[in-house]
């Protein structure tokens, strides 16, 4: 028991090294002198990273599938836009706001779905997300319906944000990170692996997926209410199925239950689609045909791909 979790400790500390790595190559490109739009373009895919990473934590950690990870981005975008549209708020108070009414709100789904087991939690998260997204929507004399919501923005700079969603990124991961070597991430992984030999075990496991379920929409509502202040205007279509589907597919080509798996793969699928706009609207064929591949072959994603890659080398040195 105690060489698993040497085991999974040594790995976890290779993730986050790994993540750090990335993160320093990425804070490079911008001295190589890019337009505004290409800095835009890998903005947005920070902030589909850090609901990634969220998500993650709940699926990958955790093993429970919420399909409602872009709706929490939307209400927490919407939080900061309607405290500045109706009462002149600052996103001093805005985003803050943002994350308390995500987790508020992420506490009372959890408390009603993470009884069930199976495609029923799916299914009520999907219910969740599209009321939320319809209300929204159909809210004109609040939210201004699907024209959408102006937010004032954090700084002018691209530069400026494209720094602090990667420090966010970096942050957030370390705060992951904390977790699962602590015993609360032991109980999840329990939780995953095991859930009724967890229970059997003496651990409250509706308690500890409540926990994660509130920490990831807290995230995604953060991620949300920072990438409204970034194309200051948020509107329904953040809330989406499909853009719970590219945050999905994210981690699973990226690599579930890793911290490194959802940077790469929001970097891959977000930068792939826009690629792919230009030799045609097939984006979310070709997604769909990578998710299936990847669930078929490569469960453990690109992260997994690495790490058998490395501790084959290491083993082959050692001979």
């Amino acid at each position: 028991m105690i060489g698993k979790r040497n085991l999974w400790a040594n790995k976890l500390t290779l993730d986050l090294k790994f993540f750090l790595l990335l993160c320093s190559l990425i804070a490079l490109i911008p001295l190589l002198d890019l337009t505004p739009y290409s800095l835009g373009i890998l903005i947005i895919s920070f902030y589909f990273a850090l609901i990634a990473i969220g998500w993650n934590l709940l699926a990958g950690f955790t093993g429970q599938f919420s399909m409602a990870p872009a709706a929490f981005a939307m209400i927490g975008g919407y939080t900061a836009a309607l405290l500045n549209y109706h009462f002149g708020l600052s996103l001093w108070i805005g985003i803050p706001s943002a994350v308390l009414v995500s987790a508020l709100l992420g506490f009372l789904v959890g408390s009603t779905v993470l009884g069930l087991k199976g495609p029923y939690l799916s299914l009520t998260t999907l219910a969740f997300a599209e009321v939320a997204r319809v209300i929204i929507s159909n809210s004109h004399d609040y939210t201004r319906g699907d024209q959408g919501l102006n937010v004032p923005t954090l700084m002018e700079s691209r530069i400026g944000y494209y720094y602090l969603f990667l420090v966010l990124l970096i942050a957030i991961a370390l705060l992951i990170y904390g977790l699962m070597r602590s015993r609360f991430g032991g109980f999840l992984l329990a939780i995953r692996d095991d859930a009724h030999g967890a229970q059997s075990r003496g651990i409250p496991i509706v308690k500890y997926k409540l926990i994660a379920f509130i920490l990831s929409s807290a995230i995604s509502g953060f991620a949300g209410c920072l990438y409204g202040t970034f194309t200051e205007l948020v509107s329904p279509e953040m809330g989406l199925i499909q853009q719970a589907g590219i945050i999905i597919s994210m981690v699973v080509i990226g690599g579930m239950g890793s911290l490194s798996g959802p940077l790469l793969g929001a970097l891959i699928v977000y930068l792939g689609s826009e690629w792919l706009r230009s030799v045609g609207n097939i984006q979310m064929i070709v997604f769909a045909l990578t998710v299936i591949i990847f669930a078929r072959f490569f469960r453990t994603g690109l992260w997994g791909l690495f790490l058998k890659f490395y501790f084959y080398i290491l083993t082959d040195q050692k001979r």
